[in-house]
């Protein structure tokens, strides 16, 4: 079916670039980011916003960040061509070299023994922590610019936009609604499902209907969760044992 093969893709922008330090700056490096996935054919697209380095972002934060995406889409008209980048040398040299190294991965993780083998070896979190490490040295050597960072650097006064403050009374006021719905659910029924919800656990149908049908009777999300927990226990990487 060629419709199998129509790949939908949907990119976010790097959280991982936002500085603390000039956050302003995140502001340029999310509109650059955004382009660049446009530009590569996304279909789907969220951007970060340029406090996300220190807390949920503010009302005035996201709507930066959405208005990004509206000049990007209204503005600048790359939305009109299908590839705009088709036919690029450089482009098209990057995306072989990208598909060599995917592949390269690939063929190693497969020779493994496919990939849950290899995380229980603790090969992908050794390639993730190698990768950091070498960022990070790259960074601190001046291999890799970031403004702000190891460039251009200003005195850290910390924050000077505005940040999201939540109320501790929104979290009074959940524990109250939650308490106050475990008082009202049919526990025979709550129990009862969960009884299921454990027993499926045991074996290899889809937990979904039993799952559902727990939520129905009160269940929570976390009573679901320690319900699985239970059961199976919970997961502790290798490579941190």
């Amino acid at each position: 079916n060629p419709r199998s093969m129509m790949l939908r893709t949907h990119a976010q922008t790097a959280g991982v670039s936002l500085t603390a330090q000039q956050p302003m700056n995140n502001v340029v490096r999310v509109a650059v980011q955004a382009m660049a996935a446009v530009l590569g054919g996304t279909q789907s697209l969220h951007t970060n916003s340029m406090d996300e380095t220190y807390a949920l972002p503010t009302a005035e934060a996201a709507k930066l960040a959405l208005r990004t995406q509206q000049i990007i889409a209204e503005e600048t008209g790359v939305t009109n061509t299908v590839d705009p980048l088709a036919g690029s040398y450089f482009i098209e040299e990057l995306t072989d070299k990208m598909e060599s190294e995917a592949n390269a991965i690939i063929c190693k993780i497969d020779e493994m023994g496919g990939m849950v083998t290899a995380v229980e070896k603790g090969w992908p979190q050794r390639e993730i922590s190698r990768s950091a490490y070498e960022f990070q040295r790259m960074l601190e050597a001046g291999d890799h610019v970031m403004v702000g960072i190891n460039r251009f650097k200003e005195e850290d006064k910390g924050s000077n936009i505005p940040l999201l403050h939540i109320d501790d009374e929104v979290e009074r006021n959940q524990i109250e609604r939650l308490l106050d719905f475990r008082s009202r659910r049919d526990n025979t029924a709550y129990e009862r499902a969960m009884d299921e919800v454990k027993r499926a656990c045991t074996g290899e149908e889809n937990l979904m209907a039993a799952t559902l049908a727990a939520v129905k009777a009160g269940a929570t999300v976390g009573e679901v969760s320690n319900a699985f927990r239970d059961v199976w226990g919970v997961y502790t990487d290798p490579g941190y044992l």
